[in-house]
């Protein structure tokens, strides 16, 4: 008996270790899988084409909605698909029936850049990347990317269309902003390259993203071409940065931005997406990058903008990619690149080289065995106790404490404490959880368009209190600039901050720039985000439970600067 458990055990450590032992994507590249070769071989040329093209789909649309995206993978036999808004066990049943009509198994993605709650209801949301800008550990992001890897193999996805390896040097970036790691090249280097890590160890592909880098921007590319001015230099020692570094790494892919750089590429309104020498000859070959190259979405305006009917794809495979994700008509796409093989704009050999490198990125995926989804205790496994520890566990350490460090550490639990939550209309956790300090407290809230009387009595009755500690909370979906409270608000806010109060900001920490008088305040803590985790750590510093060892990603002129937290 003992030995059948000590050959059990050993069993059990071999299949765990099992891909930690596998060579990487990029490994593989250099000695393709006998798999890869059969397919290839079995492929005509127009289903090698197709391989080179993702669609979208959705399970929050109906059912018609995601039987009609099933009836085009049927038709067309493409590539793979990328998943958006939806439910969990409504994707996997999905997932199961795309792949049950697709002759070639396809690779199931979606863009989880803070994991499966980017896209899908009931499952977790990481910490967003500013947040995670402001960790010191890099190990936890390891911890965060091997967890994400979990979720998605077990939902059946095999590629992660992130992390985002942007450097967000501009404040006013209304694309990028939270989603990057912040502002500094060797931080977002680090701390994308952990995460990357943590995901391509748990067996997913991953993607930087937007190559060469979509961090100084003030264009949304979803409507409109950005153009970037700076010199060729600036973009080599800033931009390209991450990408570089991660690259060395042994980055499975990388997705190009849709940008206008004239000083790589003069060619008037030409995306970076559709432009050869930034694709090949910058990436594939100053770079010396082999992995997977993917298009952002094809339908997005900063791309067809310009190149319409079709010529937005075709000028895409010239350029060098290798997957175009969500064009807006893959089928004529893809007749469009047979007749440009026939007239000599393609070169059926870059056809050929792409299509072996996501059948190589299919079999490192697992996709040599054609596998089911199953459906049965499935939100179960995809939240897990481990892995909602692991968020309060990367809040606690992206809290950041600017100001009042010993002012903090003096307050007095049995005295009197006004406990305020300023944006959102009714009692915050943040409120509970400081209470659970402060014996002798009592709560006041202010939503975000607070009337000058509600302002007025609030003001007069805090006003008796010996300490009062204040949560500023961002009410939208996404941290983003601007944080929506009216003028009487801030100048509320600006008032206490000329009196013995702390407070607490759960918002972009670029909001700082639009709420003055912060700076002047006893206490101020930066909570980066709205969600109840970071609400648990900002009380636990102030309680004087948490040591916070957060640091700001980004600068924050005049007052803040990277890198500041006590």
């Amino acid at each position: 008996m003992k030995k059948n458990l000590i050959t059990l055990i050993a069993l059990f450590t071999l299949a765990i270790s099992a891909h930690a032992q596998q060579n990487s994507y990029i490994e593989m590249l250099a000695n393709q899988p006998k798999w890869v070769d059969s397919v290839f071989k079995k492929l005509n040329r127009r289903e090698k084409i197709a391989q080179m093209f993702f669609v979208r789909a959705h399970t929050n649309l109906g059912q018609k909605y995601t039987d009609s995206v099933g009836l085009v993978i049927k038709k067309e036999q493409l590539g793979g698909v990328i998943f958006f808004q939806g439910g969990p066990v409504r994707q996997a049943v999905a997932t199961n029936a795309y792949q049950k009509v697709s002759r070639v198994p396809l690779i199931v993605a979606n863009d989880g850049e803070w994991g499966l709650g980017m896209r899908l209801d009931s499952t977790i949301s990481y910490p967003y990347q500013m947040t995670l800008g402001a960790i010191q550990n890099k190990e936890l992001l390891y911890k965060m990317g091997l967890e994400v890897a979990k979720d998605y193999k077990r939902l059946g996805m095999h590629m992660n269309l992130a992390p985002d390896a942007d450097i967000n040097n501009n404040a006013k970036n209304p694309v990028i902003n939270y989603r990057s790691f912040g502002e500094n090249k060797f931080n977002v280097a680090v701390k994308t390259g952990a995460y990357m890590k943590g995901m391509q160890d748990g067996g997913l592909l991953t993607t930087l993203k937007h190559f060469p880098g979509h961090g100084d921007t003030d264009v949304d590319s979803h409507y409109d071409l950005p153009q970037l001015t700076f010199s060729a230099t600036r973009l080599d020692t800033l931009e390209i940065y991450p990408f570089r570094e991660l690259i060395k790494q042994g980055a499975s892919g990388v997705m190009i931005a849709h940008m206008n750089i004239p000083s790589l590429d003069n060619t008037p309104n030409l995306p970076s997406t559709l432009s050869k020498p930034i694709v090949t000859g910058i990436l594939k070959e100053k770079l010396g990058f082999k992995g997977l190259i993917i298009s952002d979405a094809m339908d997005m305006k900063g791309v067809v903008k310009y190149f319409k009917g079709g010529e937005a794809d075709l000028l895409g495979i010239i350029a060098g990619n290798d997957i175009l994700e969500l064009s807006e008509n893959s089928d004529r796409a893809i007749h469009l690149v047979r007749r440009a093989i026939r007239q000599g704009r393609v070169d059926i050999k870059t056809i050929d080289a792409s299509v072996r490198k996501i059948l190589t990125a299919k079999y490192w995926a697992g996709l040599s065995q054609k596998d089911t989804v199953v459906t049965k205790g499935l939100i179960a496994g995809i939240n897990r106790n481990a892995s909602n520890a692991l968020v309060q566990e990367l809040a606690n350490a992206s809290v950041t404490m600017l100001k009042g460090k010993d002012y903090i550490k003096n307050l007095i639990p049995i005295r009197r404490t006004a406990i305020v939550s300023i944006g959102v209309p009714s009692v915050t956790r943040f409120q509970k959880e400081v209470a659970k300090g402060f014996y002798n407290s009592v709560y006041y809230v202010l939503d975000k368009n607070a009337s000058a009387t509600q302002i007025s009595n609030v003001a007069r009755e805090i006003a008796a209190f010996d300490q009062v500690i204040v949560g500023i909370h961002d009410s939208r979906a996404r941290p983003a600039n601007n944080i929506q409270l009216n003028a009487g608000v801030k100048s509320f806010i600006k008032d206490l901050s000329t009196r013995n109060t702390v407070f607490a900001l759960f918002a972009n920490p670029y909001n700082l720039a639009g709420l003055p008088g912060l700076e002047n305040s006893k206490g101020l803590i930066i909570g980066y985000q709205k969600e109840d985790y970071m609400q648990v750590s900002a009380a636990a510093v102030i309680n004087n439970r948490l040591v916070p060892t957060g640091k700001l990603p980004v600068s924050i002129l005049p007052n803040y600067k990277f890198g500041d937290g006590m």
